[in-house]
């Protein structure tokens, strides 16, 4: 990839991350949250992508971006209301500003031009009711070029006859300005652009050579623009500087309300007019008059102040400089390739780590030995490199969580509902992997929520419920994983029909005997379809086996609740990450098994009297005040067919995802160990009770127990098929 396509790449890259942010905001808007700041948000947005468009020659999205962009800055200059026909239209223009971008970067086919035209004339009505200016391809600005411009009225001359067609603007440029790679001479020339200009300079605050800092702003500028244009688009030329200079706009013939400007008539001198600017002149006047023996001076402090202070104009426009803020962290792009590798890396140095331990434990060495010490010692910083590589591909469900509005909006339009999506627990963070593949089964699930879920407007009204249906995406953490809830308030799963579509589907036997959640869980057998007619949105019979199967591929699991008349609540649960654990090494009929570290609650050693037959089969121990069903991890496994005496063995209370406790029998605990998680399912193939396996310290295979499976396996009586060779 040649220099010029790697940047090109990077510009969609945070084409990525503006329109992320662009939705996110917009959805404040519609929420009712359109104070400036967030109108600003929106601006700089849409101003930054068509920026960048311009600058790779886009025409398509550069045009469709500026008229977005004109109406944002009626919205902030407040000479339109944010109404909600307009945020309305807003979010739909961000949609077609995502397939523009998508388009220009060929992951989609062409943007569908009658749709982007009639949203062009739509924001066009709502700006100023008749066509936008729209800039040329022709007309986008050169490569920074420049053409000098003569200095040849004096500050103190008399003002504009025509105080109303024109602007003065004074502006003195920090040294952060220059650092940010933003120059004097390109924000004139963009001054310049609007209308005649007459420019000057004030260089009296240029100090001594010997006390001048280079990286300093000494020179004030004052442009007086001849020219009828609004306000915005002057303050538009100084959009990416504002807060990295001191800026006053007024109009002609005002004195600016609270600036000192006295030091404008004790000028010594005025700049001649002159085709360029004598930079080694101006250096040379002040090096002439610095006393020989003058000693250094602190840089002197800027004439003016530091909050601009603009004419009177709306109250959506007034703009001030922005407060100090702390520094932004300092980020950088890797490929995730060398992510993955250095993952790969740590997993096998933990690996080692482990083996090193045996090895030395099985020497007998005491603890107190050199070679003992300094092996906890390199135990300590295993795991501390291990926690942040980690750290490095932890991502917050954020990313994908900001797709969902877009998608909402579109069903909500198609099946003609009135829909409303709430978020929460977008902060959580997951490994990179398991964000990355989330996004499709949330999209299926989403749709079928409004889709089959929600009522009509109509049927909500006559259930006395609001026309406005509600879907609840929210993503938490419990019990060592993440879990993803899509709950929507409507009428719940008919489980008369579903159960009656499986029948006639011959998924089901007429007669079967099923539950309310066996029958709930029919809608994830594969062909299975509760839609009466093919659409664009469901009843092709896939989806919902997809779904499963996506999340059984992540190690997770998906569960249901519904309530007719109420909604349902479909909750996903997932691995914090695909790469480690910490679990607690146990083994059961000879076997090396892992237990989840956050799952397991205590251990503790059955007594006789502890232990209870429900119904002379199904064995409970009293823990707590309470009893709890007590599996026996060996026959649940498969590794034994007759069940082992309780009181020989180790009961490890755990706790489900639902909050279910519950006792794993097993024959003994090893220790506590960090664990390199492997598929079993890409190395073998899915084991009903095995999330997946690692690799022990002497190179034995140790499969990683699955507790939520287990204790279904001893409710429904099933047995795992697993079989191993003793």
């Amino acid at each position: 990839m040649d220099a010029f396509e790697a940047i090109k790449a990077t510009f969609f890259q945070e084409c990525d991350e503006l329109l992320a942010d662009l939705e996110q905001k917009l959805m404040l808007l519609e929420q009712g949250q359109t104070d400036l700041e967030t109108i600003n948000a929106v601006f700089r947005a849409v101003h930054s992508v068509k920026g960048g468009a311009g600058a790779f020659g886009l025409d398509d999205l550069v045009r469709f971006a500026h008229v977005f962009e004109t109406l944002m800055d009626e919205l902030r200059a407040g000479r339109k209301p944010c109404d909600p026909v307009t945020i309305k239209t807003l979010l739909r223009a961000s949609d077609v500003l995502a397939d523009h971008v998508q388009a220009a970067q060929g992951l989609a086919v062409p943007v569908d031009q009658a749709r982007s035209a009639a949203l062009v004339a739509e924001m066009e009505q709502l700006t100023h009711g008749g066509a936008a200016p729209v800039p040329a391809a022709d007309e986008e600005d050169d490569d920074f070029g420049f053409t000098p411009m003569a200095f040849d009225m004096p500050l103190d001359a008399p003002p504009s006859t025509e105080p109303a067609a024109g602007w003065r603007i004074v502006f003195r440029p920090h040294g952060r300005m220059y650092a940010s790679a933003n120059e004097a001479a390109l924000l004139l020339r963009e001054l310049a652009r609007l209308g005649p200009t007459v420019v000057s300079v004030d260089e009296g605050d240029l100090p001594t050579l010997d006390a001048l800092v280079v990286e300093e702003g000494w020179l004030t500028w004052t442009v007086e623009l001849n020219a009828a244009v609004d306000e915005a688009a002057v303050r538009e030329v100084f959009d990416f500087v504002e807060a990295d200079c001191e800026l006053s706009i007024t109009l002609l013939g005002e004195v600016e309300a609270g600036l000192d400007t006295g030091f404008l008539d004790e000028l010594p001198a005025i700049v001649p007019a002159t085709d360029d600017l004598d930079i080694a002149a101006l250096l040379a006047k002040a090096q002439a008059s610095a006393p020989v023996d003058a000693a250094p001076q602190p840089a002197p402090r800027p004439a003016l102040e530091a909050t601009p202070v603009a004419a009177p104009s709306p109250p959506a426009a007034q703009s001030s400089a922005a407060a100090p803020t702390a520094p932004a962290p300092v980020t950088i792009r890797v490929d995730l390739d060398r992510v993955d590798r250095l993952i790969n890396a740590v997993g096998e140095l933990v690996i080692q780590q482990a083996m090193l331990s045996q090895r030395v434990l099985e020497s007998g060495l005491a603890r107190s030995s050199g070679v003992a010490l300094g092996l906890e010692d390199l135990e300590l910083l295993t795991r501390e490199i291990q926690d942040s590589v980690m750290a490095i591909r932890a991502q917050p469900v954020k990313s994908v969580f900001q797709r969902m509005p877009r998608l909402v909006r579109e069903v909500a339009d198609m099946t003609a509902k009135q829909v409303r999506l709430v978020t929460t627990g977008e902060d959580t963070e997951v490994d990179k992997t398991v964000v990355e593949r989330l996004a499709e089964p949330i999209t299926h699930m989403l749709r079928n929520a409004i889709d089959h879920g929600l009522e009509t407007p109509e049927e909500r009204v006559a259930a006395d419920k609001p026309a406005e249906g509600t879907v609840r995406l929210a993503a938490l953490h419990r019990s060592g994983r993440i879990v993803i809830e899509i709950a929507d308030d409507g009428r719940g799963i008919n489980r008369e029909r579903v159960r009656q579509i499986a029948t006639d589907k011959g998924l089901i036997a007429p007669d079967a005997v099923l539950s309310d959640d066996q029958v709930d869980n029919l809608i994830f057998l594969p062909g299975f379809s509760t839609a009466s007619v093919v659409s664009d949105i469901s009843g092709r019979g896939v989806g919902m086996d997809v779904v499963k199967r996506s999340i059984q591929a992540l190690g997770g699991r998906i569960s249901i609740g519904s309530v007719p008349g109420k909604g349902s609540t479909f909750t996903l649960s997932l691995p914090l990450t695909l790469a480690v654990l910490d679990g607690m090494v146990t083994t059961a009929a000879g076997q090396t098994l892992i237990a989840p570290l956050p799952a397991i609650v205590e251990s503790l050693t059955p007594q006789p009297n502890d232990i209870h037959y429900v119904g002379g089969l199904d064995p409970v121990i009293r823990f707590r005040e309470a009893f709890v069903p007590l599996v026996d991890v060996a026959v649940a496994m498969g590794f034994s067919e007759t069940p082992m005496d309780p009181t020989q063995g180790i009961a490890v209370i755990v706790e489900t995802e639902s909050g279910q406790r519950a006792a794993l029998l097993l024959d003994a605990i090893q220790g506590q160990r960090q664990v390199v998680i492997k598929s079993l399912e890409s190395n073998y193939q899915q084991v009903e009770g095995v999330a997946a396996a690692t690799i022990l310290g002497d190179g034995r295979v140790a499969l990683i127990l699955d507790v939520d499976a287990l204790v279904a396996i001893r409710r429904t009586g099933a047995r795992s098929e697993l079989k191993l060779a003793s």
